[in-house]
C-alpha cells in the first residue's frame, strides 16, 4: 500500500480538494486497495473543520465525494508511515522540513507540482486568499493526474 498525503496550511482548501480529486480518480482507476490517499495541515487553525466552501462548491459541481474529509494537523508517525508528503506550495514544503522530527524522512516531501512540465508554475495558490477556487482546482486536477501517472508506475514495477 501506498500511502500519499497531501499537505497545505490550514487543511481546508488546497490539500483537502487534492485528496478527494485523487481518491476519486484512485477510485475509478481500481487502485483503491494499492494507494490510500489522505490530507493534513501544516498548522492548527481550522483542525476538526470540513473542507471550506469553495472547495466543497467546487468538488460538488464536479461530482467529486468529499465526504469524510477534515482538517488535521500532519504528526510525526505520518513522516514516517507516509511515502509521498506533498505540499502544495514552497511555504508549505519549508513548513514541512521543519516539522519533520528527522531529516532522513525529508526525501519524502514533494512540491505538488514538481511532476508537471510546466516550469513557470510550479505552486498551487491558496484560494482562502486568491479566491479563485477554479484556478485551484484546474491545477489540483491536472497535478493530481501526474501524481497518479508516477505512482501508478511504481505499482507496476
Amino acid at each position: 500500500m501506498i500511502n500519499v498525503l497531501f499537505v497545505c496550511l490550514g487543511n481546508i482548501c488546497r490539500s483537502t480538494m487534492a485528496e478527494a480529486v485523487f481518491r476519486d480518480k484512485v477510485e475509478k482507476a481500481g487502485l483503491s486497495s494499492s494507494i490510500n490517499v489522505s490530507s493534513a495541515a501544516t498548522g492548527s487553525w481550522n483542525l476538526g473543520d470540513t473542507p471550506h466552501r469553495g472547495t466543497q462548491e467546487i468538488l460538488k459541481n464536479n461530482g467529486i465525494n468529499f465526504d469524510g474529509i477534515y482538517s488535521t494537523k500532519i504528526t510525526d508517525e505520518e513522516f514516517e508511515k507516509v511515502d509521498y508528503i506533498i505540499g502544495m506550495d514552497e511555504s508549505n514544503i519549508s513548513n514541512l522540513l521543519k516539522l519533520s522530527p528527522s531529516s532522513k524522512w525529508n526525501n519524502k516531501v514533494h512540491l505538488f507540482l514538481s511532476e508537471s512540465i510546466d516550469e513557470k508554475r510550479q505552486e498551487v495558490p491558496d484560494p482562502y486568499y486568491t479566491g479563485d477556487f477554479d484556478l485551484t482546482y484546474e491545477l489540483v486536477s491536472f497535478g493530481t493526474d501526474k501524481w497518479l501517472e508516477k505512482i501508478t508506475k511504481e505499482i507496476q514495477k
